[in-house]
């Protein structure tokens, strides 16, 4: 059995700028563990984000591939890049987007209703939020959480579905050190619990030790990889 969920070969991106092209990717290759927490590190401008995006199959890249269980997505229609997203893969982004009008565990329910989960809904959802530790606060309005709760979520609404890829860019980057560090410890549960992959984006040096793979990125270029 591949360990590797994720591996990509010679990933490049470019884009135009005026007269030439710019390169954010230059010839990137990783492995992405199976059921690991993977952190892609680097200052603003590196290219984590940029490489999160082409990895979660909402970009594609200029030249390389990227294989997901198997499957070379970049070689995918937009449509069937669309199911893959719906179906395997969640998204946690900073900015947390849950709905205003809606309790936790409504905003949890109203993801697992756009992904046409065919399970109990509720109950998942109240599972996902006992999972990040908040089925206390499921019926609280976003309003009524803290930063840090409302992440957490958001953690919940993205692996509602039970994704087999979990993608946060800078999950904790409007996060206080002591709820950014709960965020991470809660990845970390999540891999063991749920089975699912997480890749995370981070310029925080103090989750580093958290992680089971780290990809440091300068430049576009990969400049270390443990």
């Amino acid at each position: 059995m591949n360990d590797y969920i994720i591996t990509t070969s010679g990933i490049g991106r470019s884009f135009r700028t005026q007269d030439e092209d710019f390169w954010a990717l230059k010839n990137i290759s990783i492995e992405v563990p199976q059921g690991k927490l993977t952190i892609l590190r680097g200052r603003s401008g590196s290219g984590k984000t940029t490489l999160m995006n082409i990895l979660g199959a909402l970009d594609y890249p200029t030249e390389g591939t990227v294989m997901l269980e198997g499957k070379d997505i970049t070689a995918m229609s937009e449509n069937e890049r669309t199911m893959l997203r719906r179906t395997d893969i969640g998204f946690v982004f900073q900015s947390v987007a849950l709905i205003p009008m809606m309790t936790a565990l409504e905003n949890v329910e109203f993801a697992l209703r756009l992904t046409k989960y065919e399970g109990d809904k509720r109950e998942r959802a109240m599972e996902c939020l006992h999972l990040v530790g908040l089925s206390a606060r499921a019926d609280h309005l976003p309003a009524e959480l803290s930063g840090g709760e409302q992440q957490r979520v958001a953690i919940a609404r993205a692996i509602a579905h039970k994704p087999v890829v979990l993608f946060a860019d800078e999950p904790t980057g409007a996060l206080d050190t002591v709820s950014g560090l709960t965020v991470v410890k809660i990845f970390q549960e999540l891999t063991k619990q749920e089975g699912v992959t997480i890749v995370m984006t981070t310029h925080d040096v103090g989750l580093m030790e958290l992680a089971d793979r780290v990809y440091e990125l300068e430049g576009g270029v990969l400049i270390n990889g443990e």
